[in-house]
């Protein structure tokens, strides 16, 4: 089984391109609108073209259609385009499935793209409103009469036994929103550019769902961000340096749910995220002492903890403690409680930018970032490096 060995996928693909339109709270603009730009401001950004563009990859909860935004674009004809499912544990496998194409001859340059008005058309967090009938929705109706009707309810029940188990409280939480906070701060491109917070603003803001506070949750913007992948031979020929596809996985853990698998043995982890870890670290011969800089996904607070502690780079119940001691450069775009909730696209956009040298938050020397995608969810990560 590919669970339990090393696959031949890195190094043959590189991430050549990035472009995003503004992070806002009210685009003005369709979601296809956003989508085009995007796309376009990536193909300017990689050197290429529209005719260039064989191929487009985007989310299952994309409004805009692959023949629809290559039509908007002027992109040609395609011979591959995909979708991948579970919201934002969708991103990185994005840049995966793209990967794989490029790798296999399927496509020579492929566009990987996610647009929504997120805060000035439908919300996420407004939770569960209206639910076709679907296998997903009978699992969520053992949750819903309950109260669990948004997604920082279903994430609180975790995190509330994460505390419990490890004798921990709340506060540990607040090392991710401020360190979020102070790298968006000097991200001109973030919503909260220049508005740091500190501990005792985390501890001062406002419930949601015990014992999640506001400032554990990620923001609702409209905008748009696109990559663009192609083979690492003629990313060498291209403008900007590549940033390599060292390792990409995908990875649902067993009783896997969608953001409510609570009838596991513990809840005090992330399953589908150790998958993950798994396999990037096996088939990248990597560890998490190479890793220079972490992109971890954090729609809430919780998982970004259980994350580093799924992948190795500190034990249970010691993920807090990990960020309050800045073991390792996290989130230098100030990710999604900081600049922008693009469901992780714009997160792997900021793991280019450290690979190039160009973050406004730049770590010296990066050559090896870990990116992670939405957790509770079947989830992706990658693991992108500089060439050579």
């Amino acid at each position: 089984m590919s669970v339990r060995r090393a696959d031949s996928l890195g190094g043959r693909a590189a991430i050549v391109g990035i472009g995003a339109t503004e992070f806002s709270k009210d685009s003005g603009r369709s979601e296809l609108k956003l989508a085009v730009e995007a796309v376009r401001a990536a193909l300017d950004d990689a050197g290429l073209t529209p005719a260039d563009v064989d191929g487009l990859v985007t989310f299952t909860m994309d409004t805009s259609p692959e023949i629809t935004v290559a039509q908007a674009a002027g992109i040609g004809e395609l011979s591959f385009f995909s979708r991948i499912h579970y919201g934002g544990g969708a991103a990185c496998a994005t840049v995966q499935q793209a990967a794989l194409a490029v790798a296999s001859g399927i496509a020579d340059v492929v566009v990987c793209y996610r647009a929504f008005n997120e805060r000035s058309g439908r919300r996420f967090g407004s939770g569960v409103q209206r639910r076709e009938p679907t296998a997903e929705g009978a699992a969520l109706g053992w949750n819903l009469p309950y109260g669990l009707l948004t997604p920082a309810s279903w994430v609180a029940m975790a995190a509330r036994r994460y505390l419990h188990a490890y004798g921990l409280g709340p506060e540990v939480f607040g090392h991710v929103a401020v360190l979020d906070r102070r790298h968006a701060a000097r991200n001109p491109a973030a919503y909260f550019h220049g508005k740091p917070i500190t501990l005792a603003d985390h501890a001062a803001s406002r419930w949601i769902v015990d014992p999640l506070r506001l400032l554990d949750c990620c923001q609702e913007t409209d905008g748009g961000q696109a990559l663009v992948v192609t083979g690492v031979e003629r990313a060498r020929d291209l403008p900007r340096p590549p940033a390599v596809v060292v390792a990409a996985a995908q990875g649902a853990g067993r009783s896997q749910e969608q953001m409510t698998s609570y009838y596991r043995d513990e809840l005090t982890g992330l399953p589908e995220t150790a998958v993950v870890a798994r396999q990037l670290w096996r088939s990248s011969g990597l560890s998490p002492a190479d890793i220079d800089v972490g992109i971890l996904y954090d729609h809430f607070t919780p998982f970004v903890l259980m994350q580093l502690e799924e992948f190795g780079f500190c034990g249970p119940g010691e993920g807090g403690a990990f960020v309050a001691a800045d073991a390792l450069p996290l989130n230098t775009h100030g990710g999604q409680l900081g600049e922008a909730y693009l469901h992780g696209m714009n997160g792997i956009a900021e793991a280019v930018r450290q690979i190039r040298g160009t973050s406004v938050n730049q770590v010296a020397g990066a050559a090896r970032t870990l990116v992670t995608a939405g957790t509770g969810v079947p989830t992706s990560g990658l693991v992108l490096g500089a060439d050579g």
